[in-house]
């Protein structure tokens, strides 16, 4: 529906805990990133009023997308107005506002190490995922090598923050976004 990495920031929480199961699912997870030729995340300053909007709006807005219907290419307008709704409800615009937000958050918890709880880059972060993978003895060799090549095709172009502010905005409420996220 959307371009997005913020699910690869969600695994990044699990290389705390298992570094096997966060290659795993950090590698899957890299199949979620953007091709070439898709539209990349459109970048806006961040403000501590839409972090805020944000984590109050998040967990309604995630069950109402994970209830969206199947309509093809064609979006369904009466589902469009809920979502405008629910961003609305949270100090929103509208859904598209929510959406910027979202990604915008996501692109920079892409770049936080987990451990330290510091901006790295997301360039740093898929290095690590991919040294995890590579120490990685039990992952099967054929689904080791593919999480190997997406990794290597996402580093080839990893996502750069335009408002660098971003980050310490992200980072000063890591502990409530990552509270916020589901847990994979």
């Amino acid at each position: 529906m959307r371009p997005s990495i913020r699910p690869l920031a969600a695994a990044l929480i699990l290389l705390a805990a298992a570094p096997s199961a966060f290659v795993m699912t950090g590698a899957a997870l890299a199949q979620q990133q953007p091709a070439a030729g898709d539209q990349e995340v459109k970048q806006v300053a961040l403000t501590a009023k839409q972090i805020d909007n944000y984590l109050a709006a998040k967990k309604e807005m995630d069950a109402l997308t994970d209830k969206a219907p199947d309509t093809g290419d064609k979006p369904d307008p009466a589902f469009l107005a809920q979502l405008d709704a629910g961003a609305k409800k949270h100090g929103f615009a509208d859904y598209s506002e929510y959406d910027d937000v979202s990604n915008n958050v996501g692109l920079a918890m892409d770049g936080i190490d987990p451990q330290a709880k510091k901006y790295v880059g997301s360039e740093t972060m898929l290095k690590k995922e991919l040294a995890g993978l590579q120490a990685d003895k039990q992952m099967p060799a054929k689904d080791k090598k593919e999480a190997m090549d997406q990794i290597t095709a996402a580093l080839k172009n990893p996502p750069k923050l335009q408002f660098p502010a971003n980050a310490d905005l992200v980072v000063k409420n890591y502990d409530k976004l990552m509270a916020a996220m589901p847990q994979q």
